[in-house]
């Protein structure tokens, strides 16, 4: 059960995570109202940074950013560890 939590959590976050970007995508096209980079970096933190990372690639947004293009797969190194670790320690 814990299982299947931890994996329905890191999977919904990161398709949660590669909506953002498409989404702030569209809105950039659109000049309409942006997702903050703070929400951004937020869903990275707590999990969603393989998500962000995909959709920055499928998206081609923030691309130019350094500190997304380093940033967020550092987060996603940094959370396929933990994720190993409590998958690991739960079974």
């Amino acid at each position: 059960m814990k299982v299947a939590l931890l994996i329905s959590y890191y999977v919904l976050l990161n398709i949660y995570g590669f909506y953002l970007m498409g989404a702030d995508k569209n809105k950039a096209k659109k000049g309409k109202w942006r997702i903050k980079e703070s929400t951004l970096w937020l869903v990275g933190f707590i999990g969603g940074a393989i998500g962000l990372t995909v959709g920055m690639n499928a998206f081609r947004h923030k691309t130019k950013h350094k500190t997304f293009v380093a940033g967020f797969p550092i987060l996603m190194m940094v959370h396929i560890v933990l994720f190993s670790y409590f998958l690991y320690k739960m079974s």
